[in-house]
């Protein structure tokens, strides 16, 4: 049998059972390799060597003194009730002054034998003050034997050393991470370097094995800087190696090229639109539309601020494909925003959507819904259209997935909101086509151009910035309940204003209101501060709100309530209502996140709006704002002024720019895994790379990465680089990567 290589060596073997198990079950850690690649948080520095008449408060330090005196006092305590308990107090001096060292419990009997009289050592700790005397408490000490150059050196050596401390668990301190390290580190030399000696050379980087010895024990800063420099290429090349080759192979698969015709169905709707798109529209077109004449699938993902007009640069490739004789699927999340892409759709096209219908368009072609609750003769309907093709266009959730669906010929598929699709149905829904289809992703949650890089990294990317003419803005206040209660008075005064001025108002809440209490939160402690308050009672839910408002400040305004729970009818109905204007304030959870759109609601009433990421907030307060009149958006919460959820809901209120928001929330967050977190939840895959300070790192790795793939797909000519790819990419991953 082959020996085992050093880094794929079991932990257990090396380390012995206990503490494998503990680094397997808590830190994920199970070869030796994976504990090499686990690298420290930060160092501590044991200090400068300090002397005594200097000493810093609160500080780490090393101090070279000689113990002057050393005395252990016996004593009773709830532990050592018959006086066992002991402390040994001792006393050291370097000639400038002295200082207190105290060792208690078991930590008494090895510094009791070591630290007598006279004896000279290195001690580093804290410093503190305990009855008005500075003291060291159990300090970490080394012993310096004889006064020749060795003593010196030990001296240098020992106080100059940066401490690396490591993501720890309870199971198990830094410390003996540290020294698990120790032992497996002579494997490090064995490490194989991904990189191309050609790419490392060029960037001036260490080789691995140095770069894993310097993270580890490193001698100076610079040590550091040199290992996190080359470990952070280390992760965005081999990242996007994994990328690219998934680029280069979707490049291969074959698809039917779409081009519109001159004077088609694209050319028709086009003549009939009542405005001109906006540059980045017009930009944007044009790079779908070179992407759907190519004989291979398109992936593209399209961004755009909320209201940015997406559905519009959406809808024209649609129209292309159908234009092309192929048919095309659009994706939406919730039932709401599929009747509301419908909708919109059909209106937009006019008479252009009535394909087959008397006053239908001589062009034109039909435009079909298919949601979960339809009734079963309107869905026999919906699929007879699609399986013959006399539907062009589909729009649809998750039902269009369903093994009864057919396609005469799928050419294009939308999908909307991209973050609340598994990658699973997305693929399902590809599987559709005779040849694989042209694929558009859109979102309007906006995402820094490295995460899009990262995240997306398989999707070509365009991004619409500009608003469209007639957009109006938005302002947007935090109203701290807790601080101010009369702002939440002024804050329903300004609704009344806006419904008496014509317009309509969100009330948005976190909760719904019909689910059953828990009883474990029931016998809940009061909870201490008032923050912690504001955390423990549950979420203002929607049914109560309403209700209240509608007794209360809201009284004899037209209050209405929408939830997820409603029945899809309903639903409709009450959107129905709102959109024609029949309902003054619409009180609802965040159905209303995405795509829902009535340019007469002017103002929005995010209650706790606390307990909404970010990006959410950004979304919500974009239903608003959509006409011509000045949009509101009112930020309620009982958080205190010092909170981080505060200073969140403050960053929300002083930018309208989703990109900088996006990276506010992201620097709050952390990456996740950029692999598909939420397809598998396993725990980053980035230890060392942060997405949004590594900018220019992933720009430039991915150019490395695309050239590196062009001229050798397979990567045969670098075999270490295919195997640092294999351990990127388990199985998950691997299937992440193949459906993305």
């Amino acid at each position: 049998m082959d020996p085992v290589p050093a880094l794929e060596e079991p932990l257990k073997k090396v380390l012995g059972p206990a503490t494998a198990k503990v680094m397997a079950e808590h830190l994920g850690l199970h070869t030796v390799g994976d504990l090499l690649h686990h690298y420290p948080r930060r160092y501590e520095e044991r200090g400068q060597l300090t002397h005594l008449a200097d000493l810093p408060m609160d500080e780490h330090v090393t101090v070279v003194a000689q113990v002057a005196d050393a005395r252990l006092h016996t004593f009773a305590s709830a532990k050592a009730p018959r006086g066992k308990g002991q402390r040994l107090e001792v006393t050291i001096t370097d000639g400038s002054g002295r200082l207190q060292l105290v060792f208690f419990g078991a930590g008494v009997h090895k510094p009791h034998k070591e630290l007598l009289p006279g004896t000279r050592a290195l001690f580093a700790g804290k410093v503190s003050v305990f009855n008005r005397r500075l003291q060291l408490a159990h300090p970490a000490y080394e012993l310096l034997r004889g006064d020749g150059d060795g003593a010196e050196e030990t001296v240098e050596s020992w106080a100059g050393a940066l401490i690396p401390i490591y993501p720890a668990t309870a199971k198990l301190e830094s410390w003996k991470i540290g020294k698990a390290l120790q032992t497996v580190l002579p494997s490090a030399r064995e490490a194989v370097d991904p990189l191309p000696e050609s790419l490392r050379e060029g960037r001036g980087l260490v080789p691995l094995p140095e770069a894993l010895l310097k993270i580890h024990r490193p001698q100076t800063k610079a040590d550091i800087e040199d290992a996190r420099a080359r470990l952070k290429w280390d992760e965005a090349f081999v990242l996007q190696v994994a990328l690219a080759r998934r680029r280069h192979a979707d490049a291969q698969l074959p698809a039917v090229a779409r081009r519109p015709g001159p004077d088609g169905l694209l050319a028709a709707f086009d003549d009939r639109l009542p405005f001109t798109l906006t540059e980045g529209q017009q930009k944007v077109s044009a790079e779908i539309f070179a992407d759907l004449a190519t004989e291979h699938p398109m992936h593209r993902l399209l961004q755009g601020e909320v209201g940015s007009g997406k559905t519009m640069v959406a809808l024209r490739a649609m129209l292309a494909v159908v234009d092309a004789g192929g048919q095309a699927a659009m994706l939406a999340p919730t039932e709401v925003l599929a009747q509301q892409h419908h909708r919109s759709v059909t209106e937009m096209m006019g008479e252009l959507a009535e394909g087959g219908m008397l006053g239908g368009a001589e062009n034109a072609t039909k435009v079909v819904l298919l949601t979960g609750s339809m009734g079963a003769a309107a869905r026999r309907h919906a699929l007879l259209d699609l399986a013959t093709g006399e539907a062009g266009i589909v729009i649809g959730t998750h039902a269009l997935i369903e093994d009864k669906v057919q396609f005469h010929d799928l050419g294009l598929v939308v999908v909307d909101e991209q973050h609340r699709f598994g990658v699973e149905q997305r693929d399902a829904l590809r599987g559709k086509g005779k040849q694989p289809p042209h694929l558009l992703v859109m979102t309007a949650t906006p995402i820094p151009r490295t995460v899009a890089m990262t995240v997306f990294g398989d999707l070509e990317t365009s991004v619409l910035d500009q608003l469209p003419a007639g957009r109006s803005p938005i302002a947007s206040h935090v109203v701290p309940v807790a601080d101010k209660p009369h702002f939440l008075t002024r804050a329903w005064e300004r609704v009344r204003e806006e419904v008496a001025g014509g317009h309509q108002a969100y009330v948005v809440c976190p909760r719904i209101g019909d689910e059953e209490d828990d009883p474990k939160k029931a016998g809940r402690k009061k909870p201490a501060s008032p923050e912690d308050e504001a955390e423990k009672r549950p979420p203002l839910a929607v049914l109560d709100v309403a209700d209240q408002l509608a007794k209360g400040p809201l009284h004899g305004l037209r209050v209405e309530v929408l939830h997820g729970r409603m029945p899809p009818d309903d639903k409709d109905a009450v959107m129905r209502r709102f959109a024609a204007g029949e309902t003054d304030v619409l009180v609802a959870t965040t159905v209303i996140e995405v795509g829902v759109n009535v340019p007469n609601a002017t103002a929005m009433v995010i209650m706790d709006a606390d307990r909404f990421g970010v990006s959410q907030l950004h979304q919500l307060r974009g239903r608003v704002g959509r006409g011509s009149a000045p949009g509101l958006c009112l930020l309620v919460t009982e958080m205190p002024e010092a909170s981080a959820a505060r200073q969140r809901l403050n960053a929300v209120a002083s930018t309208l720019d989703g990109f900088e928001l996006s990276r506010i929330d992201l620097e709050q967050r952390r990456e996740g895994d950029v692999l598909g977190q939420a397809q598998s939840g396993t725990r980053s895959s980035l230890r060392m790379l942060a997405v949004i300070d590594d900018e220019e790192i992933i720009a430039e790795a991915r150019r490395e990465a695309t050239a590196v793939v062009a001229a050798d797909p397979e990567l045969e000519r670098l075999p270490a680089l295919r195997t640092a790819l294999d351990a990127l990419l388990d199985e998950e991953r691997e299937q992440y990567l193949e459906k993305g």
